[in-house]
């Protein structure tokens, strides 16, 4: 067995999860990713040693798995490759998570996953990795003959027979991310080249890591105040009249049990409107002791679901976030890592990290791979 270690990553959006796997030396072979707003994050971490391995395109698109098929030959050609170790693949879970309230129409969006399968049956990845929300498994999804399946039911008809199948539905906050973020994982091994349990590849539990223990060295910010020596440590600015909503909240308490001059409202023609909190913890407080919330792609809004700093009136910062889902602090956002640089992409970035896979765990994971495949030799 080789030993250069790769990996392909499908739906890679920013990168952030499998930065995991470059930090632990793999190389990259080919990357997806539909957006090239988020393509160019990537590569602004040289991700691929070649440029034709961003591959950014409609995974549903033949062109597009022809790149990849492309890339794979490539570097059986140029750099001695058998074949890649690991692929991959995060699809798109907005139709599966329980934060979209609107769900219908949504089993072609989900259907994505189908593409992955038959790519990792196309392949033979020693190792496959999907990753997704809790729901993940039992989702409805349209296999290529149109038949109507769960998600489970779909990955275990194509790639049951070439490889061992593992899965289970883990926290992260339960192995050292310092946020929760319930997700299912699942893992297969090829069953003619590895004699391993893909249990063996989960990450092992570790001590939770409080928000306090992840951000508490970073500096406390005031309303629109920014870190001179750290730029990422900033935040979005608010109405300023919303601070009497958060100001004297306890950690874990939200505005809407505020007095009732003191809870959220709009205006409407000049007229104060009171809002509902329809779903989760609405203008609230983290905890300092404890993991923080589940990161979500609107943490730059207060009135999102708990995303008040513990001590401070505003949301967490980009570098705070970063933290709170183990993204290391090199990892890059920006070509220049100016103000306005930053200030113009934030939307993206903060978009980005409430999507990603902390990349703790996809370093954990990486680490478990490398040592199978050396015990594999």
């Amino acid at each position: 067995m080789n030993k250069l270690k790769t990996y392909i990553s499908l739906f890679s959006s920013a990168g952030v999860g499998c930065f995991g796997f470059k930090t632990n030396g793999f190389k990259c072979i080919a990357t997806n990713e539909i957006l090239d707003k988020r393509m160019k994050i990537q590569k602004l971490n040289n991700k691929c040693k070649y440029d034709s391995g961003y591959i950014t395109g409609d995974i549903t698109n033949n062109e597009t798995q022809k790149k990849i098929l492309d890339e794979i030959s490539f570097w059986k050609s140029n750099e001695n490759l058998e074949k890649p170790d690991v692929l991959i693949a995060t699809p798109p879970c907005q139709g599966m998570s329980i934060a979209n309230l609107k769900k219908s129409n949504e089993i072609n969006r989900n259907s994505l996953v189908v593409e992955a399968i038959h790519l990792v049956k196309n392949i033979e990845p020693r190792v496959f990795i999907y990753e997704n929300v809790r729901s993940f498994l039992t989702t409805m999804c349209i296999d290529k003959d149109e038949e109507h399946l769960q998600i489970k039911d779909c990955i275990y008809k194509h790639l049951e027979e070439k490889y061992n199948i593992y899965h289970k539905v883990i926290n992260f906050m339960d192995y050292g991310v310092p946020s929760s973020r319930p997700r299912t994982l699942v893992i297969g091994t090829l069953k003619t080249e590895l004699n391993f349990s893909p249990l063996n590849i989960f990450p092992l539990k570790r001590e939770q890591v409080s928000v306090k223990t992840a951000i508490s060295d970073l500096p406390s910010l005031k309303y629109g105040e920014r870190d001179h020596k750290d730029l990422f440590h900033s935040f979005r600015t608010y109405p300023q009249y919303m601070q009497e909503w958060i100001h004297d909240l306890n950690e874990g308490e939200t505005a809407f049990n505020n007095e009732p001059s003191k809870i959220p409202y709009k205006l409407v023609n000049g007229d104060k409107q009171v809002l509902k909190s329809v779903i989760g913890k609405k203008f609230c407080r983290m905890y300092w002791d404890k993991p923080a919330p589940c990161i979500t792609t609107r943490n730059d809004l207060l009135g999102s679901q708990s995303t008040i700093h513990p001590i401070d009136d505003r949301v967490l910062s980009i570098r705070e976030l970063m933290r709170v889902m183990s993204i290391p602090d090199d990892f890059r956002w920006v070509e220049k890592e100016t103000k306005e640089s930053i200030d113009s992409n934030e939307t993206l970035i903060r978009q980005s990290i409430g999507e990603a896979v902390p990349t703790g765990i996809m370093s954990q994971i990486a680490t478990n791979i490398k040592e199978m495949l050396e015990n594999a030799k």
